[in-house]
């Protein structure tokens, strides 16, 4: 069961938990049983965690469990680092697997059992065609394949040729066994698919035991048969393979000792916009370091999600919005930040960080600071520091919600956003300019700029102001401030490094394209050196915030440190967006 509470069943009532109703009211199963199968041959990602949430959430719901098992029937893509990694995910996400985790290969010994099965019934024979002779001899859907000239070998002469393949005395590509089905059939996965190959690799879980695999649709029906699975839940482009799942588990039936035959339901994959959800693709940006691994924050991998600061909360209510359907379609990105955004709101503290800092210098700060202790009465929770000549303002760490208070320091040189002060600002601009001069900085006093220094470009690189040393706490009396702007102390403030990322993908549709290179954003990633209060600074790696103004954020799980702050964007503040 998983660790975090779920919606109650009634309240999703797509067209599978329907049919999981149906089959409890008529006492089908003693128990419902799913499992979320991955190939250990990459990271997950975000497509892989609608499958997730569907598996184990209808484990949850209808009082079930859930498997999971590594569908490992290929060593040559799969490695240690990515079972581990899956294990990982599936946990992060708040959800809990069924006794140990499976491995299809546990099943190899059962599964060739099964295999000379066939052969015995006549369902199976190894072929000694090259597979460039198979796929040609397959034909097409305007063109019926072509029976092999070995397919009408004796059973005696099959399990010949098979127990050879075992043995090792083939090499790869040399000989297969393929399921006798149809060479006619409208259906190209029934026209006899092969089921077994000879790959002379050591497995990850098995060693050199074996030097042939079973193939995935082979394995993957009669795995969960194995297993007791009694709906086996998957995307829409395994329905044309329904057939031979079908057939394969039929075929074993009770002579091979299955007493429960599982059934393969299908459910549209979930597409998001300027999203590429191929492990192939993905493992070639990692390959040739076009990203920085597979938990780059831009990455669409549960990892990269991860370090992105995505919340486990966030990607289940998103899939709760996406929801179940029988039909693809493509949902926007927005909806997936909606949802992001919608988890962190109440669950991240305030912090205050400049991203492009802008130097003030505040000329009559010793004097207006002097008044600041008569201000106490106003509700102001404040200290002096005379040997650091600092104001520290004591400020809650959210608004509304409890989490705590935060001191901050105000000095006579703080940093404004270069984006806050406009010399030539456009229409509707509402902060510092030379005609409106005055503001009020977030926590403290009203600021008004007197004048702004060049370089030989022109560009503005300081500002000298003064503040109004009654205005701490309160309103000025005699006059409207309009608009509030976040600020750090350029002495107290802790440099830092900070990551803006956009879509990966510049298209819609990153996998209409035939090179992955051309599909590239190259504004994916933005490094900005920042200045942020100390503390953000002094946070736990993986901390989330929010940074007023700018939007969330959260300390790198791998390159932060207090010393050296660095922070990952999660999502923008605010969207206009708004799911139906």
């Amino acid at each position: 069961m998983s660790d975090h509470s779920t919606k109650p069943a009634e309240q999703k009532n797509d067209f599978i938990r329907q049919i999981i109703r149906e089959d409890i009211a008529a006492q089908k199963y003693q128990q419902i049983v799913t499992r979320f199968p991955p190939e250990p041959n990459g990271y997950l990602h975000l497509g892989h965690v609608k499958s997730i949430c569907l598996n184990f959430g209808i484990a949850d719901e209808f009082g079930g469990v859930c498997n999971l098992r590594y569908d490992d029937t290929n060593p040559t893509a799969e490695k240690q680092d990515y079972i581990d990694n899956i294990k990982n995910d599936v946990q992060w996400l708040g959800f809990e697997w069924s006794g140990e985790a499976r491995h299809a290969s546990s099943y190899f010994d059962q599964l060739y059992a099964w295999a000379v099965q066939l052969i015995e019934q006549g369902d199976a024979y190894v072929d000694l065609q090259t597979l460039e002779q198979i796929r040609d001899n397959r034909g097409s859907f305007a063109e019926v394949g072509k029976p092999s000239t070995h397919r009408e070998a004796t059973i005696a002469e099959n399990l010949q040729l098979f127990d050879d393949m075992k043995n090792g005395k083939f090499k790869e590509g040399e000989a297969v066994l393929r399921a006798k089905i149809d060479m006619a059939s409208p259906n190209m996965n029934m026209r006899d698919p092969i089921i077994y190959r000879v790959m002379h690799q050591s497995h990850h879980q098995t060693g050199d035991k074996w030097c042939i695999y079973p193939m995935y649709d082979f394995a993957h029906p009669l795995s969960d048969a194995i297993e007791g699975i009694t709906h086996s839940i998957c995307t829409l482009e395994f329905a044309d393979h329904r057939p031979f799942y079908d057939w394969a588990v039929e075929k074993i039936g009770e002579k091979g000792g299955i007493k429960l035959a599982p059934h393969q339901y299908e459910f549209s994959r979930l597409n998001v916009d300027h999203t590429l959800t191929s492990k192939r693709k993905l493992k070639q940006l990692v390959d040739e370091n076009i990203v920085s691994g597979w938990d780059d924050p831009r990455m669409p991998t549960i990892a990269g999600m991860r370090r992105r600061g995505y919340t486990p909360e966030g990607l289940r209510d998103f899939c709760d919005r996406v929801g179940v359907a029988k039909s693809d379609g493509v949902v926007d990105f927005r909806l997936l930040e909606f949802s992001i955004r919608q988890s962190l709101e109440t669950t991240t503290a305030r912090g205050m960080a400049v991203l492009k800092p802008l130097k003030v210098t505040i000329t009559n700060f010793d004097e207006a600071l002097k008044e600041w202790d008569s201000l106490k009465d106003e509700g102001v929770v404040a200290r002096w520091d005379n040997e650091q000549n600092t104001l520290w303002l004591t400020q809650p760490n959210h608004p509304n919600v409890d989490m705590g208070e935060r001191e901050i320091p105000f000095t006579e040189t703080i940093y404004i956003d270069q984006g806050d002060y406009e010399l030539e600002p456009p229409k509707g601009y509402k902060r510092l300019s030379p005609e409106k001069p005055e503001i009020r900085l977030r926590n403290t006093y009203v600021l008004a700029i007197t004048e702004h220094v060049l370089d030989d470009a022109g560009n503005v690189v300081e500002l000298k102001a003064t503040i109004d040393p009654t205005t701490l706490g309160k309103n000025p009396e005699d006059r409207k401030v309009k608009g509030v702007i976040h600020w750090v102390s350029a002495s107290q403030g802790v440099p830092a490094t900070v990551r803006l990322y956009e879509q990966l993908f510049a298209v819609a549709d990153p996998s209409s394209v035939s090179d992955v290179h051309d599909a590239l954003n190259p504004n994916s990633l933005t490094v900005l050196e920042a200045v942020v209060e100390p503390s953000l600074a002094n946070s736990a790696a993986g901390t989330r915030f929010q940074f007023e103004r700018e939007g969330y954020f959260i300390a790198d799980n791998e390159d932060h440190s207090n010393d050296k702050p660095v922070f990952n964007q999660i999502v923008s503040l605010r969207d206009t967006f708004k799911p139906a």
